[in-house]
């Protein structure tokens, strides 16, 4: 398994962590009806929980252009050190993004998750070339 792959695991496996931490504050957040109710109408979460549920919706986003880059990179047998650099990267950011959105830490959200993205384009580039 390439190095971009393994780090995609570990993407995946963050993924399930902020999962983890956006349920256990909705959770505390909602009743327990609520929670385990059907949701027919839309629950608004607010402070942490909700941003929680954001930074989470956003790496689902983000997680699927990571995952086409290191399909690429792969399948194309294009991994080299930069490409491995870049998928360091884009988990590194992915790692700060959670707390930072949590927390709200302005403008640092915003410019970690800049640098998750653009590592993910770097590695779409330089599949290409």
């Amino acid at each position: 398994m390439t190095t971009e792959l393994t780090i995609l695991t570990l993407a995946g496996l963050l993924q399930c962590l902020q999962f983890f931490a956006y349920s256990f504050t909705a959770n505390r957040q909602v009743s327990r009806k609520v929670a385990l109710g059907p949701r027919d109408e839309p629950v608004q979460l607010t402070g942490t929980a909700g941003r929680l549920k954001r930074a989470l919706e956003n790496h689902f986003e983000g997680l699927i252009l990571f995952t086409i880059a290191c399909l690429v990179v792969t399948l194309g047998d294009q991994s080299t050190p930069f490409t491995t650099g870049c998928a360091w990267t884009y988990l590194g950011a992915r790692i700060l993004y959670v707390p930072a959105y949590a927390l709200g830490l302005t403008p640092w959200r915003s410019i970690v998750w800049a640098i998750g993205f653009f590592a993910t384009t770097f590695m779409l580039i330089a599949a290409l070339l």
